[in-house]
């Protein structure tokens, strides 16, 4: 499989294209002609580039799971206590929400994991374990510091609360409102932290 760092610019906005209409349709919800109509180039062009649709989406899936890394790195870098991480984590969805009410490009393929091609299914749990694995450090830091006085476990804490901003996002979508994760998250964390 590619590394998204080192593509051309040319499939680059492709992998731009891609990104957009996997975070409004899904894998199964688009085609290499949709792409080529976003691009502005022809299928053969898109065929060079990625000579499979699932090459494609995990291109797609990969930059995206390194670039929400990098937030997370920016978090840490802002912001030294836990709630203040996580309340700059779920701002991380409400900015994807935001515009037009798109998904989470791993959420919304995890949604499809059952029908997702291998290489496309296992960039989408790389970026559940990588956030998963992040939450729980920042929450487990916040337990130590009683910042969070939940007794439930660091681990069921992540999970709900990547859950919770994941579903918010998708319940939005489907209530066509423009309330998105923020609201859901600092509901979550005022329950754990009272």
């Amino acid at each position: 499989m590619k590394h998204f760092s080192e593509i051309s610019p040319t499939a680059v906005r492709v992998v731009d294209a891609a990104e957009g209409l996997v975070q409004q349709h899904g894998y199964n919800g688009f085609s290499y002609d949709d792409v080529a109509q976003l691009v502005g180039i022809k299928k053969p062009s898109i065929h060079h580039h990625f000579p499979k649709k699932e090459e494609l989406v995990a291109v797609v899936a990969q930059r995206y799971t390194h670039r929400f890394r990098e937030a997370l790195l920016s978090i840490e870098g802002q912001h030294a206590k836990a709630p203040d991480r996580l309340i700059a984590y779920a701002a991380l969805f409400e900015r994807t929400f935001a515009k037009d009410r798109r998904l989470c490009v791993c959420g919304m393929l995890g949604a499809e994991s059952d029908s997702l091609p291998e290489a496309v299914a296992s960039e989408v749990e790389r970026f559940f374990k990588v956030n998963l694995e992040w939450l729980k450090l920042v929450v487990a830091d916040g337990q130590r510091a009683a910042l969070i006085t939940s007794k439930s476990t660091a681990e069921v804490l992540a999970e709900a609360f990547l859950c919770a901003l994941e579903g918010a996002m998708v319940v939005g979508r489907g209530m066509r409102s423009s309330r998105g994760p923020t609201e859901v998250g600092n509901t979550f964390l005022f329950s754990v932290l009272t």
